[in-house]
């Protein structure tokens, strides 16, 4: 089982923590992490597009000329797709692009995600906050050495700490519940505090519903 440093917001060494085997030691699964990140991304689209076909369209009940002698091919309707102001043929109408993934790929996808940002150095764990200013987030930041896109997860108690980092460009903040694959592959590093870090008895995830 690997550890990691705990650092405190002014980035000295605040002891340790151990991480969980199955969240944080396992090979990146990338053809899983795929299928996870295209659900998640599929189960966002409203789906709520829609065209109204010939059959919907308004008007056109009455024959726009008579069938022979005038030279033209025969119509029935003015609302035919080939019209102006007709129908639309084969067009999008309302739908679910939500796609079925289990919960065990769910889960396997997010400890692929996390492993691999440990494997690069990115996974940052702090003692806590225990700030309540923007200028103090941007300081621990600094401090602790989170130079690129951040992704801060915080605990539901841990409100005043969440109101110090939505301001700050390039910092996504989630809830420990909502921890997935896709917001940690977004960013390049991951912050936890000891009380969000996951534990292998009851790891995050979020991220894709059926």
């Amino acid at each position: 089982m690997a550890s990691i440093s705990v650092k405190t917001v002014a980035g000295k060494d605040a002891g340790s923590v151990e991480l969980a085997a199955e969240v944080f030691g396992v090979q990146p699964n990338v053809p899983v992490m795929h299928q996870v990140v295209v659900a998640q991304l599929a189960h966002r689209r409203a789906g709520t597009q829609s065209t109204k076909t010939r059959a919907e369209v308004s008007g056109g009940g009455k024959k726009p000329f008579r069938q022979k002698g005038t030279g033209n091919a025969r119509q029935g309707s003015t609302r035919a797709p080939h019209y102006s102001g007709g129908g639309v043929a084969l067009g999008p109408k309302p739908r679910s692009y939500s796609q079925k993934v289990n919960k065990k790929v769910i889960k396997l996808a997010l400890a692929s995600a996390l492993s691999d940002r440990l494997s690069e150095g990115k996974v940052v764990v702090v003692d806590d906050w225990g700030f309540s200013k923007t200028k103090d987030a941007v300081a621990a930041l600094k401090a602790l050495g989170v130079d690129g896109t951040a992704l801060i997860v915080v605990g539901r108690d841990e409100d005043a700490a969440a109101k110090s980092f939505r301001n700050i460009p390039n910092v996504q903040l989630v809830l420990q519940s909502e921890l997935n694959a896709y917001d940690v592959l977004c960013n390049q590093y991951v912050v936890f505090s000891k009380k969000t870090l996951p534990t292998g008895s009851a790891p995050a995830t979020s991220g894709a519903t059926s």
